[in-house]
């Protein structure tokens, strides 16, 4: 059986749906594959843009590919609503490409929980916008976001 992830299900405090947004921003932003799988079920579902994923291998090759590409990736996740099992979030990532131009990556997500806490379903639309250097708004140290950030909406994204 898997290990709890909490918070768990049923969401109904705004920390405990918010605790649970951060714990993945986190984890997305440590851009380990191995480490981001082990938050979603053995046969989670995905959709994300228009690629269908079930599972955590594929989960892990899915990130793997994500980031061989997507470097210098930094995630802002913020919550959008919750209710019992879900969770739906807005985002935004700043990364580059391997000629260096700057993107920021724009979207929403719709999580579906199992009852220990585990992601079983990923619904993410994203939209890709170029940017200048100069006008990246993410510039902390590779890894999780410093708690004195500015969220989404403190940027005005």
């Amino acid at each position: 059986m898997e290990p709890e992830r909490p918070p768990l299900p049923p969401f109904t405090q705004v920390e405990d749906a918010e605790s649970k947004v951060r714990l993945a921003e986190n984890a997305w932003n440590s851009r380990d594959p191995e480490r981001v799988a082990l938050a979603y079920t053995p046969d989670s579902h995905w959709r994300n843009r228009a690629e269908f994923l079930q599972g955590r291998d594929a989960i892990v090759a899915f990130l793997t590919r994500k980031w061989d590409r997507e470097l210098d990736y930094r995630l802002v996740k913020e919550l959008w609503g919750f209710r019992e099992n879900r969770i739906a979030v807005r985002f935004a990532y700043e990364w580059r490409d391997d000629s260096g131009s700057w993107f920021r990556s724009y979207g929403n997500e719709l999580w579906e929980f199992d009852e220990r806490g585990l992601m079983r379903r990923r619904v993410a639309s994203i939209n890709d916008a170029p940017i200048g250097g100069a006008d990246r708004k993410f510039h902390w140290p590779l890894g999780p976001r410093p708690e004195t950030h500015p969220g989404l909406s403190d940027l005005g994204l």
